[in-house]
């Protein structure tokens, strides 16, 4: 299940929040903002609609939910799956569309400190399927985690017992996923690695023996700290019960507890990534730095910021644009960032080239997202920060004049970053480096042949697409506009050169040429990596 919008009315907090245009694709969902910002109303929303698919009622103490009460309320969400379903006007109705599993969520109150079960039945009243363990309400404590280690350790004793797979096929199923998860989170490092050594069921008055290694210790369950039990918990119930969610919205409130950033932001990709079905979403919230950092890094992620809004009055709330230096924030407030970067030279840089841009490690220097080119210029525009921008339709002397007119801007030596991939130069240092053949003049010759074939098509789209940059639009500046506007013959004179260093300067390779075999399989990532394509950025930057 994908939601697409939410809507609540005198719900909690909020007199109208709506929260809209989350794409189809999204597999993560954050919220961000500060302590009593009001994301976790969100999730108690999540948690009423999911009562009209429980066996019990929703909580008698209705003054929880309405945010004044003798009012109406209204909780309505749309689904890409089947559109709009809810809860209007005080009164509750089963849906037909929803089912006991489309919603799943655990409370920030989960973290058993140490295990105090000492028999096996006592979860045996748990409808696990229908999540009858569950809290009443989101801010009720979360005692799950022993009825999630009962669950497993009789399903394993099932499998062995009535089941036909081996003992290492049943490991492979209950302990592996959970060791294969916290090598992804902890690394492999001796010392640092945690490893699940055994599950066993509390017999004869003990508890549970749930024992892991780490270097060359031993420890139980009750001896992890708590940022190891945060980890431990949430991965047991994902264990237990994902099998019974596949097409539900998962939602986990401040799963972050008790981790540092770079555990907040390797436990975040390893839910997501493979804990939760591809047709489920994952909604969580947090004012972690790891956290934010996943979500803008993970294609299918998506933020939402509920800092500063005012409960009173109607709010709409869209995803954030991607990389958005303003959400960082709200972990670290902006001074701290001024004095953490102090001496070194802050740049933006246009989107999704930013992290290739830092994987350089240029000396003194860290690049961060900016949204767009527009969004560039501006930051760079007001002498305080760097910018660094594609090309795109430039002469020689217009990125003279800019430097001159715009002296905290960068400008790349050609169209845009795929040109500097897939510069034949970079190609040939690449080729070479694998030890594998490439012809260079012949690739030159191909591209040659798609500037020519397209040469028209190019200049028609040149004059709309330089309508559009920001150069010179300040006030007094109408005579360098004027003259920028006029110039654009001079670039379309590069363009009739068949010289490749004269036209590929303002060539589009990242939208022509695909097709050339040297191209293909290629990744960024990889093409990144050369001491030539290092060379241009340095040189862009002087």
């Amino acid at each position: 299940m994908k939601i697409k919008s939410l809507q609540l009315k005198n719900f909690k907090r909020f007199t109208d929040l709506t929260l809209q245009d989350i794409p189809e694709n999204a597999k993560l969902v954050l919220l961000i903002g500060s302590n009593g910002s009001g994301k976790s109303s969100v999730f108690d929303a999540f948690e009423y609609l999911a009562t009209q698919n429980h066996k019990h009622s929703i909580t008698k103490d209705q003054a929880y939910y309405y945010k004044k009460v003798g009012e109406d309320l209204t909780v309505k969400l749309e689904t890409y799956d089947f559109g709009i379903e809810g809860l209007f006007d005080k009164h509750v109705k089963r849906s037909n569309n929803l089912t006991a599993s489309s919603f799943f969520g655990r409370t920030s109150f989960r973290q058993i400190p140490r295990l105090t079960r000492t028999r096996l039945g006592d979860s045996g009243s748990v409808n696990f399927k229908g999540d009858s363990d569950r809290p009443a309400t989101f801010i009720d404590r979360d005692n799950r985690f022993e009825n999630d280690i009962e669950k497993i350790t009789g399903d394993i004793l099932k499998d062995f017992f009535r089941g036909s797979e081996s003992n290492e096929e049943i490991k492979k199923r209950y302990i592996d996923p959970i060791n294969n998860s916290l090598k992804n989170i902890f690394g492999e490092q001796n010392g640092i690695q945690l490893t699940l050594l055994e599950i066993i069921p509390p017999l004869e008055g003990k508890t549970a023996q749930i024992n892991f290694r780490k270097g060359e210790s031993e420890f139980h369950y009750n001896q992890l700290s708590a940022g190891e039990k945060e980890i431990i918990n949430i991965l047991f119930d994902l264990l237990s019960r994902a099998e019974l969610y596949q097409n539900t919205i998962f939602f986990f409130d401040e799963i972050d507890l008790h981790l540092n950033t770079k555990l907040q932001y390797s436990f975040l990709k390893e839910i997501v990534d493979n804990w939760i079905p591809e047709n489920c979403q994952f909604w969580t919230a947090s004012h972690s730095l790891g956290f934010i950092q996943f979500a803008t890094d993970f294609e299918n992620g998506y933020v939402l910021d509920f800092n500063d809004l005012d409960f009173d009055k109607k709010q709409v709330l869209s995803p954030k644009e991607k990389k958005d230096f303003e959400i960082f924030e709200i972990a670290v407030s902006k001074a701290f960032i001024d004095q953490a970067v102090q001496g070194r030279k802050i740049i933006f840089s246009e989107n999704t080239d930013t992290p290739f841009y830092n994987d350089l490690n240029i000396a003194n220097t860290l690049f961060f997202v900016a949204v767009d080119k527009m969004d560039v210029f501006h930051k760079a525009k007001n002498l305080k920060q760097f910018g660094l921008i594609d090309r795109d339709y430039l002469s020689d002397e217009e990125i003279a004049q800019l430097k001159n007119d715009y002296p905290n801007l960068f400008i790349l030596p050609y169209y845009s970053f795929e040109n500097l991939l897939y510069h034949p130069d970079n190609l040939e240092e690449h080729y070479g480096y694998m030890s594998k053949p490439f012809d260079k003049q012949k690739y030159i010759e191909q591209i040659i042949k798609i500037k020519n074939d397209e040469r028209e098509y190019l200049a028609a789209g040149m004059i709309q697409a330089r309508g559009g940059y920001p150069f010179y639009k300040e006030s007094g500046n109408s005579k360098k506009l004027q003259a920028f506007k006029d110039n654009y013959r001079g670039v379309i004179e590069l363009l009739k050169s068949d010289d490749f260093e004269t036209f590929y300067k303002i060539f589009p390779a990242k939208d022509y040429g695909k097709e050339i075999p040297e191209r293909l399989g290629l990744s960024a990532s990889t093409l990144t990596k050369t001491k030539w394509f290092n060379r241009q950025i340095e040189n862009a930057l002087k």
